[in-house]
């Protein structure tokens, strides 16, 4: 980060070597800690579920609860509020959360792309933004639909202006595509574009297959927004030996994406065990596209891309998520910075940045199971 980079080594030192001398783990305690998941238990989490499983939290003195997700449950609020010390949240919507007064702040930027799709069927004719002119889009609301949003204001589609674009309110699955009620429809890379591909297409008898459908993805149209991250309260992260708590916390939870890259069936299973509502197969779907969001990490995982950030800022404000550029306090790289340096210096065979990582074949099964 080239305006913060002198502070941010210096601070990333002394981290260094805050967290390696354990000096907030006292006579062998585990330090109890929460992590708020966006959602229920399913491999768009799996590297949590991992680090817990694996014993990696209780290496760095950890005792970690994790938090499911429901749809009444905000990771904004409840780590606000001091109902967990950690939360998982896309990034637009936590500064949303602080420019309203709450003092979260990102310290692992871990999804280092945007998971968001548009889908159609290759039948629409939809194959860029353009071409959304006239048609019924959907998008499931409540804070979404920015991306796709700004990419049709970028091509001179008004989302407002009926008689440019109709918006379909969405349900959070694919029924309104697969029925004909929308011509395209928001999905994720790791959920509800499967969720099409695990149903029969009537003309076949077979399931849907990729060629039949057109995607369009908000990476490639330039405006994508930083999703998946780690963040925490400014008020708990200053108290007393709590950056040394979330310096082991992110050194456990790197390790565990790391160990979900290199174990890929373990892992899916580590997920299976922990009570998801998800098919194998879905979840099997769904690893492989988280891991094709995380790695590669260029600058080590948990790193944040400042060009990244800045379009995520400029997207935000484009859409009126929040008013203005956000101060320079939400978000922190010092902590990952020192998780990662100080993995390193322990574990140096440990990659944690997935260079040469490629995915896995994965088969769907009918419904995912």
């Amino acid at each position: 980060m080239s305006s913060r980079k002198g502070f941010v080594v210096l601070i990333a030192m002394l981290a260094a070597l805050i967290a390696l001398s354990g000096v907030s783990a006292q006579d062998g305690e585990l330090v109890p800690v929460r992590l708020q998941l966006q959602w229920v238990a399913q491999s768009q989490f799996a590297g949590y579920y991992a680090a817990l499983d694996q014993g990696f939290y209780e290496e760095e003195g950890l005792d970690l609860t994790i938090l499911e997700g429901a749809v009444e449950i905000v990771p904004q609020q409840v780590v606000a509020s001091g109902g967990a010390e950690f939360g998982i949240a896309w990034v637009p919507k936590v500064l949303e959360s602080r420019e309203s007064g709450a003092d979260l702040v990102n310290i692992a930027q871990i999804f280092q792309r945007s998971g968001t799709l548009q889908v159609s069927f290759v039948d629409a004719g939809i194959e860029s933004v353009e071409d959304f002119a006239g048609m019924r889009i959907g998008t499931w609301g409540f804070g979404n639909e920015h991306e796709l949003f700004a990419a049709m204001r970028a091509v001179g589609i008004d989302p407002n202006n009926p008689d440019d674009v109709t918006v379909v309110q969405q349900p959070f699955d694919m029924s309104l595509l697969v029925n004909g009620e929308v011509d395209a429809a928001q999905a994720m890379t790791y959920n509800e574009y499967a969720q099409v591909l695990e149903q029969v297409n009537p003309a076949t008898g077979e399931l849907y297959q990729p060629e039949d459908l057109n995607v369009i993805d908000f990476n490639e149209v330039g405006t994508a927004m930083l999703q998946d991250h780690i963040f925490v309260s400014e008020a708990w992260l200053a108290e007393e030996g709590n950056e040394d708590i979330a310096i082991r916390f992110l050194r456990a939870s790197f390790r565990g994406w790391a160990f979900c890259r290199d174990n890929f069936d373990e892992c899916v299973e580590i997920v299976l065990n922990n009570g998801t509502t998800l098919g194998e197969s879905h979840q099997q779907w769904q690893l492989n596209e988280i891991n094709a969001l995380i790695w590669p990490s260029p600058d080590g995982i948990g790193m944040l891309d400042e060009e990244l950030w800045n379009q995520t800022v400029a997207v935000a404000i484009e859409g009126e998520v929040i008013s203005a550029e956000p101060d320079m306090g939400a978000y922190r790289t010092d902590l990952a910075q020192a998780a990662l340096e100080s993995l390193q210096a322990d574990m140096p065979d440990l990659d944690l940045v997935g260079a040469d990582w490629e995915r896995v074949e994965v088969e769907l099964r009918p419904g995912g199971e």
